[in-house]
Formats: C-alpha cells, structure tokens, sequence
C-alpha cells in the first residue's frame, strides 16, 4: 500500500528519531528504517510503522526524510537499485549532514533517476525538534518545498527555503557550522588557559556568557561592512587584535597550553598589517582569505 500522506523517514540515530517522533505526535502516519536494528521501538510504540527494508520503507510514503549520518551515508542506501526504483516519482528530502558539492552531486544524481529532490538543514539542537525553536534551512526546487511544506512543518519551528540551488542549504550550514566550533574551539581553549590560571570554569562562564552576548550585533554590523567593502578599524585597528592574540598565545605557552589556533588567527591578523592594511578592523582578514585563485567569487557567480 501506498500512502502518499505519509511520511517515511530514514536513519534513526538521536535526529532521525527525533524527527520520526515529531511526524508521529502530528498525526501522521511514518514509516521508520534504520541499517542497525532495534532503534524504532519507543516510535513504533508511539505508532510509527516499522519497515523491513528500505526500499519497503521508500516505496510506502510520497515522502521519504533522510538524515543519516553524512552525504556518503544517504548515497548508499538512496543508490541502491531497490530503492531508486521504490523512490521514482516521489520526493526525497535530505537533511543529512553534507557539503554544497555533494549535495548539488545528489540532486544531479536525484534527477536523473526520476526522483524529485529537497536538499536542507537542522541547524538547532535535537531538544528544539517538534517546538517553536526548531530551525530547517532548504534548497532546491521551490515549488517541490511548497508542496511539502504542510508535511515538513510537523517538525516544529521556522522553515526557510534559500533558493533553487540545491547546494545552498549546505553552504549555509558550512558557514554556521564555521562560527559554531570555531567558537567551541575557542571555549574549550580559554577554559584551558582559565583553568591554569587558578579559574574555575564556572567561575569564567557568566563572563564568557557575556562577551556571547555582544557578538550578534557585532555579526550584524561586521556583515553590512563586508558586502559593500567596508572594512573599517576605527574602534578596533587590526593592530590592536594583533597585539592581545600576541598576549593569548604568550599566557598559553606559557603553561605549556598548546596555542595554533590562535597562533594562525594571529598569523592572518599580521598577514593584512603586511599587506598595508593595519588601520583596518580584523574582519579585513575575509578579503585575505578570499583572494587565492579568486575561487570564492567564481562560486558566487
């Protein structure tokens, strides 16, 4: 039987259940799969219907919601001859953990085997799945995305569609995920430092807290600088970066705590002083990285 209301999601680690749940909670009716058996019980208890196969598992729902573990993990199930043929003329979207090459790769892929093809992103943790707080990005065609967007909101929080590439959703989860662990990094990296210094990471938190919450209009202001070439230092030179990434790494060393990612944000900073730029704010520091073989603006374009 084939219900085309329906939803069948694939991949069941701690997202992929957390999205079966979600359909579940909403009334509908979802077909489960997972490679390693045994994680489907709590949903097919809510009610979900467990699969055999997933060629089963595709060929049951007009919509099949992939989120497996990376893009490499979604081709070798989606790539099986079974299973391309159950998903001919039904809609697969793939919120897989991918990079904008392989994903326009797969919708390239998608198309020339009659499988209508939504890229995207979770870029919330897997608490906010089924709340308000959930945030999806997608790509790809829009009205595939409209026509699903009922099924799809089940989810819970803010759908947005980026456009018809299919490679865009990806790209912004990149560059989120770039702020993201660049910023873990840097955590992990001052506790270590704080730590050695005789404080305690609780103690440090509500001032880290702090220089968090200054970031957002920073983000917004930095951005509006960059899309119209305005790299200005005037309240913060890149000089002066310089000079207190110079003290970080000292203080670090100095404990034997080792210091490369500062040591290469430093490196950059000195790179755009070098370059005649040292009156400028650090954000100089994108044009820097985007000059080699101008491959950033041949992407754009």
């Amino acid at each position: 039987m084939t219900d085309r209301s329906g939803v069948t999601v694939i991949g069941l680690g701690p997202m992929g259940r957390a999205l079966a749940g979600a359909f579940v909670r909403a009334g509908l009716r979802t077909t489960v799969w997972n490679r390693t058996p045994g994680r489907d019980g709590e949903l097919v208890e809510l009610g979900a219907v467990r699969a055999g196969t997933p060629e089963e598992a595709a060929a049951v729902s007009g919509l099949t919601v992939v989120c497996v573990v990376d893009q490499e993990a979604a081709d070798s199930v989606l790539r099986r001859e079974a299973v391309t043929g159950a998903l001919k003329g039904r809609t697969v979207v793939n919120l897989s953990a991918s990079t904008p090459a392989k994903s326009r790769a797969a919708a390239a892929w998608a198309s020339g085997h009659g499988v209508r093809y939504l890229d995207g992103a979770i870029m919330t943790p897997i608490g906010t799945i089924g709340t308000p707080d959930a945030v999806f990005l997608h790509s790809g065609p829009k009205d595939l995305y409209q026509e699903h967007l009922p099924v799809l909101e089940a989810l819970g929080g803010a759908h947005t569609h980026l456009g018809e590439d299919p490679g865009r959703a990806a790209a912004y989860e990149i560059a989120l995920l770039d702020v993201f662990w660049t910023a873990m990094a840097g955590y992990a990296h001052a506790l270590a430092v704080a730590r050695a210094e005789g404080i305690t990471a609780r103690e440090l938190a509500p001032f880290a807290t702090g220089i968090g919450a200054i970031l957002p209009p920073i983000f917004e202001e930095l951005a509006a600088g960059v899309d119209g070439g305005d790299y200005s230092g005037e309240s913060n030179p890149i000089t002066s970066a310089a000079s207190s990434m110079a003290h970080i790494i000292e203080t670090s060393e100095g404990h034997g705590i080792e210091a490369g990612v500062m040591r290469a944000a430093e490196g950059l900073a000195r790179r755009v002083i070098g370059t005649g730029h040292g009156a400028d704010g650090f954000i100089r520091v994108t044009d820097l990285l985007r000059r080699p073989g101008g491959r950033a603006e041949a992407a754009v374009r």
